[in-house]
Order: C-alpha cells, then structure tokens, then sequence
C-alpha cells in the first residue's frame, strides 16, 4: 500500500501536473526582405501571380475569336480557363501574403496577344514551367498545395484543347 504524504496529496501539485503548459502557437518565419519588392521568393510569386492575372484576359480574347473546325470545344475550354485563373490567382496571393506576413509589390505588364489555339496551348506550357519552377523553391506546403491546383487546372485546359474537337 502506498503510503501518502503531506506533499503528494497538495491540490496545487495536482493541479500543476494535469494542467497542460501553455505555449504560443508556432508562426511561420517571414520571409527575408532583400530590399525594394522584397526576397527572390517574393518577386517570383508576385510576377506568377501577376501572369495569372494576365492570362486570363489573354485567354478571355482569344476564347472570343477562336473559329473554324473545333472552335466551339475550344470556345468552351478556354472560357473554362479563364474564369478559374482569378480564384487561382487571390488564393495564391492571399496564402502567400499571409504565411510570409507580407505584402507584395506587383509589377505592371500587358497581357500576351494570343491569336491561334496553338499560341494558348504554348502560354498554357510556359505557364506550366513557371508554376513548376515556383513551386520548387516554395517553403510553405499549403501553398505547394494551390499550385499543384493551378497545375492542374491548366493540364486540363490543355487536355480540351488538344484532344476535343
């Protein structure tokens, strides 16, 4: 039989054992600033965000002037593309301003000029690359996450375009 002392049966005691211990709730580490417009990391999602953002008034242009033998397939595949691009856009922009606690600096740039379905399925590409490249050098896996989102949301663009006639 266990014998009890003064000591263990103390309520503070108890109380400081079945209490959990307090702790702040780990934050991300900001990214570091390099000066005007921010690290590397910050000018590559801020021009991604900004090509998404153009992207989708490039395809919006040409979706209106696609003609000819499979036209309408293409007319509904890239309406599909372009009304996705914004919501991929703030969700990639707003995730990475708050897990790197900053605001971004966007640079201005003109929309490409697509004029065929083979020039949206050579942006579709390149925009591929870039997300691809992004993604590499990203810290935060929620956002890892998004991209792979936008990934495929330009597989299946591709997809349409290629193979629906």
């Amino acid at each position: 039989m266990l014998k009890r002392t003064p000591e263990s049966t103390s309520n503070s005691k108890i109380q400081e054992m079945l209490s959990p211990t307090k702790s702040e709730p780990a934050k991300p580490e900001p990214t570091p600033s390099t000066g005007v417009g921010g690290s590397s990391l910050d000018t590559m999602v801020a021009s991604c965000a900004s090509e998404i953002m153009n992207a989708r008034t490039s395809f919006h242009k040409l979706h209106l002037k696609v003609t000819g033998d499979g036209s309408y397939a293409a007319h509904k595949a890239l309406n599909k593309i372009y009304d996705a691009l914004p919501d991929f856009a703030d969700t990639l922009i707003e995730g990475y301003q708050g897990a790197a606690e900053k605001i971004l600096d966007y640079k201005e740039t003109a929309p490409k000029v697509l004029n065929t379905v083979e020039d949206g399925l050579s942006y579709l590409r390149d925009m591929y690359e870039m997300v691809n490249g992004l993604q590499a050098k990203m810290p935060y896996s929620e956002i890892v996450n998004n991209l792979d989102l936008v990934k495929d949301g330009i597989n299946s663009a591709k997809y349409k375009l290629l193979f629906l006639k």
